[in-house]
């Protein structure tokens, strides 16, 4: 399937003028829809409309289901709609998501009646941006290189072991003008995304100067374990990609093969499998996986049974061999190479071109201070300077404004500068890795553990430490299924819903049973087992009360191991209850009277002794009661006579206590901090 845009220099304006009513235009636009429909009847698997028209350019769009002389139709269709032009006629193939914007311009402007209905006549009306709400993909064209500056291409990013011999046996075959259908489809493995698109375009151009794809348009598409798509929309892919390309890009982490990754990657794999196979003639697959998902590779090979798939993937060189690259870089980039460009290459290593990319990049730029440019070794390096930026974002800002939790902020400003420091110390040779973050937050009700969870996860996603930064709130409920083999796939599920953020685990102490073997144990077990299989992408936060939690913690040496931090989130005393008072008050809009405040303050100091004490929960269910309070006592007012400051002020007739100050604790729970003052 082709997708066009025509711009033609009209010799006159045959259709509108300015002295035109809007009526005469209208009537005058479907005038040339109603051509445009009978042009499309006449010739059947196409589709040409009218973009827009002014006094010297007409610009049109085409839909063409099969390889036709585009210039001789082109032709046709302007004498259809009596367009006199001149000779040059700029011809140019577009993607599927630009034609689909041009449709739906031209709708808007009445020379398509409904670009519904033509996008249905080629069966693809799915992906209309209206409907299309799973399926996100890239398009590019390919370009009309030579054969030797697909080879530089192929040398320079390491691929050429494999790349080249590809290359020849494309130009080694017989050129054809009609498609017969693909002798192989391909899979790439590369880890870096940059590595993995030009190892893509490099092949697709050498495809298409060989007409092995007729079509230079091609598309690329992201899927990972889980992910979930409209099968229809994918179906429409390969059809507007017909006579062309689909790359079909798999992202996964880790290759072991009792990895619920790969348990959960096949029903897609599947799926991506069967849609190739369907359209091996008519659209070239190319699929792409990180290098070491060889696990994951003989999922796709049981799947794609009858296929024949050639493997492209970067070179691997050690030694001497290593050495040899990296002279070569510094070669092209006109630098002399010195031996502290191979102080890191081991002898009995493997490298891949990544590696000596980023060998070579961290020498050239301390080469380029120190040597070529000395006059700018003075001058400190972004990476200096980032260290002391403070974590970014919005929910780390409303954290620190909060009162107390100083070891929440504490555990916040640690894992930010960790993760800073993994990416500025890079050069200095510290190994990048990502540690776990499992959490336990310990404190009695309303000291804000929950509210602290939501934040953090924010903070994770603002600062990059998380890709999504969302949280997945449970229970047991939400996690021990109600029959025998239940619980460990309940499990499994929210752990993948929660990948990529934060699964907050609330009262986890009530997992735990009376006796061994029992569902709760089993719920404890596979927590274990899944906190290490997603210790890269999911942060997992306990909480509950210090005592229970601890107990928590006992019945599972494993899970007692896989525990970053602990944080304790203390009780508030008086006057941290009187600041979250007033930050609750402005953040209603409202304000506190100096006879208002006095009394929540006596009030907060009688009821921190009360059995079961909320802390910042009952600070603001009293707020709640008082401006109820006070909305029935303005009532009984003289409307009149109001003043606005009147409607936002809480006085202190409107503060009830719920107090019993004879039912005291007889100890304090929880840990003693230095709190932050109001």
């Amino acid at each position: 399937m082709y997708f066009y845009n025509i711009r033609v220099k009209a010799k006159k304006n045959q259709w509108f003028n300015n002295s035109m009513s809007r009526d005469d235009r209208y009537n005058t636009a479907m005038e040339i829809c109603s051509r445009c429909d009978e042009f499309a009847e006449l010739h059947e698997g196409t589709y040409f409309w009218v973009n827009k028209i002014n006094a010297s350019l007409v610009n049109l769009g085409a839909i063409v289901n099969y390889q036709v002389d585009i210039n001789e139709y082109v032709e046709l269709f302007l004498k259809e709609v009596n367009i006199e032009h001149e000779d040059n006629i700029d011809i140019k193939e577009i993607g599927f998501i630009k034609a689909r914007d041009d449709l739906n311009e031209a709708s808007r402007r009445d020379f398509v009646l409904d670009e519904d209905e033509v996008l249905s006549k080629f069966g693809i009306e799915v992906l209309n941006r209206r409907y299309s709400r799973d399926l996100d993909f890239k398009e590019c064209l390919a370009n009309s290189d030579s054969k030797e500056k697909l080879y530089k291409s192929s040398q320079k990013i390491f691929v050429d072991h494999s790349m080249n011999p590809e290359i020849d046996r494309i130009f080694q075959g017989s050129v054809v003008e009609i498609q017969n259908g693909h002798p192989v489809h391909y899979m790439v493995m590369a880890d870096e995304t940059e590595t993995q698109y030009r190892i893509c375009k490099i092949l697709i151009n050498a495809l298409y100067i060989n007409k092995r794809v007729i079509n230079k348009r091609y598309s690329t598409i992201d899927f990972s374990p889980n992910t979930r798509f409209s099968r229809k929309e994918y179906k429409e892919l390969y059809q507007i990609n017909s006579g062309g390309t689909v790359v079909v890009n798999f992202h996964i982490s880790g290759d072991e093969e009792d990895d619920d990754q790969a348990s959960a990657s096949r029903e897609v794999i599947e799926t991506l499998c069967r849609m190739a196979k369907k359209y091996r003639k008519e659209v070239l697959t190319i699929f792409v996986l990180p290098r070491e998902c060889t696990y994951i590779k003989k999922i796709y090979f049981e799947y794609l049974s009858n296929m024949s798939i050639v493997e492209l993937t970067e070179n691997s060189v050690s030694g001497s061999e290593a050495r040899k690259c990296l002279e070569k870089m510094a070669l092209e980039n006109g630098v002399k190479c010195n031996d502290s460009l191979f102080e890191k290459i081991e002898e009995d290593k493997t490298y891949y071109g990544v590696e000596l990319k980023n060998i070579f990049d961290i020498w050239y730029d301390i080469k380029l201070k120190t040597q070529i440019y000395p006059q700018y070794n003075c001058i400190s390096t972004i990476n200096r300077e980032h260290l002391k930026d403070k974590p970014k974002g919005n929910a780390y800002d409303k954290l620190m404004e909060m009162i107390g939790l100083d070891e929440a902020k504490k555990v916040v400003n640690q894992a930010v500068k960790y993760h800073k420091a993994q990416r500025v110390f890079i050069e200095k040779g510290m190994k990048a890795e990502k540690t776990s973050m499992h959490m336990v937050f310990t404190g009695n009700p309303g000291t804000a553990k929950t509210t602290v969870a939501r934040l953090f996860a924010q903070i994770m996603r603002e600062n990059e430490l998380l890709s999504r930064g969302h949280i997945v709130e449970v229970g047991r409920s939400d996690l021990v299924g109600k029959y025998v083999g239940w619980t460990a796939p309940t499990i499994k599920r929210k752990f993948v819903e929660a990948k990529g953020g934060v699964l907050f685990i609330d009262e986890a102490y009530s997992l735990v049973d009376d006796r061994s073997g029992s569902y709760g144990d089993e719920a404890i077990n596979t927590i274990v087992q899944e906190m290490e299989n997603h210790r890269e992408d999911v942060v997992v936060i306990f909480a509950g009360y210090p005592e229970e939690m601890e107990q928590f913690l006992q019945k599972n040496p494993g899970l007692k191991s896989r525990i970053a931090f602990h944080v304790p989130f203390a009780d508030y005393d008086t006057d941290d209850l009187c600041g979250i008072a007033q930050l609750i008050a402005k953040d209603k809009g409202i304000v506190l009277s100096e006879g208002a405040s006095k009394r929540l303050r006596e009030d907060f100091e009688r009821a921190r002794g009360s059995e079961d004490f909320g802390n910042g929960r009952y600070v603001r269910n009293v707020l709640e009661k008082a401006k109820m309070a006070q909305a029935a006592r303005l009532l009984e007012e003289d409307y009149e006579q109001l003043s606005s400051d009147d409607v936002v002020t809480i006085c202190v007739e409107d503060i009830e206590s719920n107090v019993d100050v004879g039912n005291k604790r007889t100890g304090q729970i929880g840990f003693v901090f230095q709190l932050k003052k109001s």
